[in-house]
């Protein structure tokens, strides 16, 4: 019998709309001859079943099931596409913890961690991970911007602690702009990192690891034509050269997919996770770790797939079949 597949998408967070598309993707790419598959879209506390995007039932959250047509069907596995909050910040995974659904993601305490751009750096700086120095604020904190830029330099970078695709992320070059960038960087999370600014080209390195296998994708080299890799710049076509693989030598190919699965491993990762970084001066400084990376066509995961000569769908079958286990 096909084990029901859920495609979990949606969220709370201004990342909604990417992870629709990421959803609409991943969904595309699931083997249907082998799974039946079905859309689950979150918002708040709407959990509903679509089918030809329209709502066809409501989840029952007490045990992950639904009805069509009088059956019940209950859920076997959840792929999870949310970006942000619950589902990349291990509010989400709780839940199939507590009802007992795998789930293709890491746990709780690996999300929650990585989804905290200030404690996972914090923690990943005691094993030697090369990273920018950042401070992290509160809203409604005093802010003394002299002793920032003393600390900091300028530029600077600005975003909120916790979230992702570049909302409210500043790149802030005269001490006149860091209230502002403050500010609208609240209207995301309320803890604010302000990074120093590191310059050089940004290289971004996906992998999954299995019971027994690791695959490390292709490294790919992200050139944007805005000021930096921005909302706009990582959603508008044509405003972002990606080249995958990187034009980097095999030597630091390499040494970019080791610290990335040793990053995986310190973060204690599991499924599809994508870990950004800057290069300069041979080295490469981390910037996060994606635990939900984006799955639309155009998203680095995807063309780091194919440019392996291998398809989307055929990974995400053996996460699913390795979580079932």
């Amino acid at each position: 019998m096909k084990k029901n597949i859920a495609v979990v998408y949606g969220g709370d967070s201004s990342e909604f709309v990417v992870s629709v598309k990421s959803s609409k993707n991943v969904f595309e790419s699931i083997n249907p001859s082998i799974y039946n598959v079905w859309k689950v879209q979150l918002q708040g506390l709407n959990w509903d079943v679509l089918e030809d995007d329209e709502v066809i039932a409501s989840v029952d959250k007490g045990d992950f099931s639904f009805v069509k047509n009088g059956e019940k069907i209950l859920f076997d596995f959840a792929y999870i596409t949310i970006h942000g909050t619950p589902g990349e910040d291990g509010k989400l995974q709780g839940y199939f913890d507590l009802v007992k659904i795998p789930y293709s993601t890491c746990g709780v305490y690996s999300s929650a961690l990585t989804f905290n751009k200030y404690f996972c750096s914090n923690y990943l700086r005691n094993f030697g991970v090369p990273m920018a120095k950042s401070v992290r604020l509160f809203k409604g904190d005093a802010i003394d911007t002299d002793k920032l830029i003393e600390e900091l330099g300028l530029p600077v970078f600005v975003k909120p602690n916790a979230g992702g695709s570049s909302f409210g992320v500043t790149k802030v070059k005269e001490k006149s702009q860091l209230l502002a960038a403050l500010e609208m960087a609240t209207k995301e999370s309320s803890d604010i990192l302000v990074e120093e600014f590191i310059d050089g080209p940004e290289f971004t390195c996906g992998l999954v690891k299995l019971s027994n296998q690791e695959i490390l994708f292709p490294v790919t080299e992200v050139i944007p034509q805005n000021e930096f890799f921005d909302f706009e710049a990582k959603y508008t076509v044509g405003k972002t050269d990606e080249i995958t693989p990187a034009r980097i030598s095999p030597e630091m190919t390499q040494k970019i997919q080791q610290l990335s699965s040793r990053i995986y491993d310190l973060c204690d990762c599991s499924g599809i996770v994508r870990i950004d970084y800057i290069l300069k001066d041979g080295e490469f400084y981390f910037l996060e770790v994606n635990t939900t990376p984006g799955m639309t066509a155009t998203s680095f995961v995807p063309q780091q797939i194919a440019a392996m000569d291998r398809k989307l769908g055929d990974v995400l079958g053996l996460i699913i079949e390795d979580k079932l286990k």
